[in-house]
């Protein structure tokens, strides 16, 4: 289901599971633009790490300033969780306003709205301007209460509702509170009416609207891409004193190549580093399914509940006779939770208010990196002047991307954001107001190395083909062992090489995850997201 029939190593690096996302259905991996890997030193004006919409987004904009630019990729473009998004576009952000405004002030609430209200509408301007076909589109946010209408906990939750909606209009957005708000095509008997407008949302295909901005680079001459080039490290170097001397950024590939700029920047889901921001976030598991229903019978809107974790829905297109609704939710934390049964739990959900929804054509899952106040890290690194990151995408992934584009353009060419601090990667007011969920987020981060005194296996005989487990020898280091659909065994070290948590098997997308910071790897041991930088060592 959703599976296209290849080696599961060639599926790791196309993308980050074994389940394909929608988006295959009408744009095949076979329509990415092709480049190749890096064979010798070079030097640029600003190298970015990391082909998904983060960084092309940042290229295409510094392309468009005049700079040189080289892309860096570890696999293949869109390998990442672009390609595993959901297609959401918008400013109804899942925080909502009066929390956001708790941890950052009305000023720090006003800057996202903005910012996010920027974003989705600069992916229609450039779609437009290169005339790429995505299906983007404006169409309405719904936000629905999680309870059942007429309940207590129903009146309590669209109060909440309805006070999101009075900042978000103060703050300049378009929305509206209505009691009575139904979608078209909710026919089932649970009754959730009533909620919010966000009027001019946007929805897309992603790989549709990315592959067309890569094309379109592809023939800029200030522009280079390399692929299946690993990035390794990442540091400022030189001395800079009043104005004199010289900084610059190296950057080291796996195969020991070497790329210096003026500029480095991290674009790559989650930095690359030991901690820093990465000990600010939550790293989450997420699922989406995507059911046939007739054409025309589901309301063109993005949906959005009030739960925790809550579900989300949007159409995309399928054939003539139907659309696909794409549904999805179900987060856990990376590695903490067994990842099976959340596919058949969001079709529950589906089938239960679309009574018209047929087959499950798609279903897969991605990752989502929760900031412990809210907002994405997006600008210079901590300790860095020439080094940025984009992380921290809260769900919101698709529009921090190209919210990015413009910060970190307008931090390297001098010039001043009002949103720069708003996400700053150094600030610290937010951050300090979160610190008791920090504490007990690290608490719950090293209870996971419980892991190096247990074992999933006794002996590798117990191993299921097509399966993968931790053996714990008591003689030696973890092992993680996966067999092969024919019973050849692939022998690994169970620890992750960012900091030494031991992985867990994924059986959903036959992946290793780490439950300590979130990094995962193929079945075989191929790094696929970070913070680790390298592949699990051979056993």
């Amino acid at each position: 289901m959703g599976r296209s029939a290849v080696d599961d190593s060639e599926q790791f690096v196309r993308t980050s599971g074994v389940k394909d996302a929608v988006w295959v259905h009408e744009d095949p991996y076979s329509n990415r633009p092709e480049f190749h890997p890096l064979t010798e030193d070079i030097e640029t004006d600003v190298c970015i790490i990391g082909a998904g919409i983060s960084g092309i987004s940042l290229a295409y904009e510094l392309i468009t300033r005049g700079r040189e630019v080289v892309l860096l990729e570890a696999r293949d473009v869109l390998a990442g969780e672009t390609g595993r998004t959901s297609g959401h576009l918008s400013n109804a952000l899942d925080d909502m306003y009066p929390e956001i405004a708790k941890k950052h002030g009305e000023s720090g609430a006003k800057a996202a709205a903005e910012s996010h209200t920027w974003a989705l509408n600069r992916v229609g301007e450039i779609a437009k301007q290169l005339n790429i076909d995505c299906e983007y589109r404006h169409l309405p946010g719904y936000r629905i209460s999680q309870y059942q209408h007429g309940t207590e906990e129903w009146k309590k939750d669209l109060e909440e509702i309805k006070a999101d909606v009075e900042l978000a209009k103060k703050l300049g957005i378009n929305a509206t509170f209505d009691e009575n708000l139904t979608v078209k095509g909710w026919d089932g008997k649970i009754d959730q009416r009533g909620g919010s407008i966000f009027h001019k949302q946007a929805a897309f295909h992603p790989t549709k609207y990315l592959n067309g901005v890569l094309k379109w680079l592809q023939e800029q001459p200030k522009f280079r891409c390399y692929t299946f080039t690993r990035a390794m490290g990442i540091k400022e170097k030189g001395v800079e004193v009043l104005g004199l001397g010289r900084k610059y950024v190296q950057i080291t590939t796996d195969a020991g190549q070497t790329i210096q700029c003026a500029h480095g920047v991290e674009a790559t889901n989650v930095p690359l580093q030991k901690l820093s921001v990465v000990a600010q976030m939550e790293w989450h598991r997420t699922y989406c399914v995507a059911l046939r229903v007739p054409r025309g019978s589901v309301a063109d809107v993005l949906l959005y509940d009030t739960a925790d974790p809550y579900r989300y829905a949007r159409l995309t297109p399928c054939d003539e006779d139907d659309d696909y609704l794409v549904v999805g939710g179900e987060d856990h934390k990376v590695g903490q939770e067994d990842p099976r049964g959340h596919f058949k739990d969001l079709e529950r959900w589906a089938r239960e208010r679309f009574t018209g929804a047929k087959a499950v054509a798609f279903q897969w899952s991605g990752q989502i990196f929760e900031p412990a106040d809210y907002m994405a890290y997006i600008g210079k690194n901590q300790g860095n002047n020439r080094v940025y990151v984009v992380t921290g995408d809260s769900g919101n992934g698709l529009t921090h991307g190209v919210i990015a584009s413009k910060l970190i353009a307008d931090e390297i060419e001098g010039n001043e954001n009002p949103w720069a601090s708003l996400y700053s990667p150094k600030r610290l007011g937010g951050v300090i107001k979160s610190a008791p969920t920090m504490i007990q987020n690290d608490l719950q981060i090293n209870m996971q190395y419980k892991r190096l005194l247990q074992s999933d296996i006794q002996d590798i005989e117990d191993l299921a083909p097509g399966c993968g487990g931790v053996l714990n020898p008591k003689t030696s280091k973890p092992i993680a062992v996966y067999k092969d659909e024919n019973g050849n065994v692939s022998k690994m070290s169970a620890l992750c090489p960012h900091m030494g948590g031991v992985v867990c098997w994924n059986p959903v997308e036959k992946s290793w995850d780490c439950p300590v910071h979130g990094s995962r790897f193929g079945e075989r041991g191929l790094a696929i997201q970070g913070p680790a930088k390298a592949n699990l060592a051979k056993a």
